[in-house]
């Protein structure tokens, strides 16, 4: 009975704590008065730490992101100088994204509150109960993630 009751709720917790995770991170980064949206942020350490990344439909299968969402950020950041579009050598209309100077400084302003936001969301939760929440979250992801069709 409470297992039924658990998943049940399991779905609304997760969506709630995103939400609230969002707008904690969205006010943070208000606060601190940063050039970058949270969902800016993560497109620039997505392409700053995996150099196989470069092209938008690469950011948009992996942050489930449909394509004129993803297309959206990649203007944005664009037009603030963060990213260069490079078009792709075999002259199709693909552009490799780069991340310039001023988006690796952008980034690295954002990183100390990056860290001030896990340490708070994650404030009185054992290591070991992280583990396991990562865990779960992984196989629940895995349960569902070729059922959903995004335009990408």
């Amino acid at each position: 009975m409470y297992r039924e009751y658990l998943k049940g709720r399991i779905g609304s917790l997760i969506y709630i704590t995103g939400t609230l995770i969002r707008g904690f991170s969205s006010q943070t980064f208000t606060e601190k008065g940063f050039d970058l949206t949270p969902d800016q942020y993560v497109i620039l350490n997505l392409l700053l730490e995996n150099e196989e990344i470069m092209y938008q439909r690469q950011l948009a299968e992996i942050t489930f992101k449909d394509r004129a969402n993803i297309s959206r950020i990649i203007d944005i950041m664009q037009h603030k100088g963060f990213i260069e579009k490079i078009p792709d050598s075999n002259g199709r209309k693909i552009y490799k994204l780069v991340v310039t100077e001023k988006g690796k400084k952008a980034r690295d302003m954002v990183f100390p509150a990056d860290i001030y936001l896990r340490e708070m969301i994650t404030k009185d939760i054992s290591e070991e109960d992280l583990a396991v929440t990562f865990c779960t979250l992984e196989k629940m992801n895995m349960n569902i993630r070729d059922k959903v069709k995004l335009q990408i």
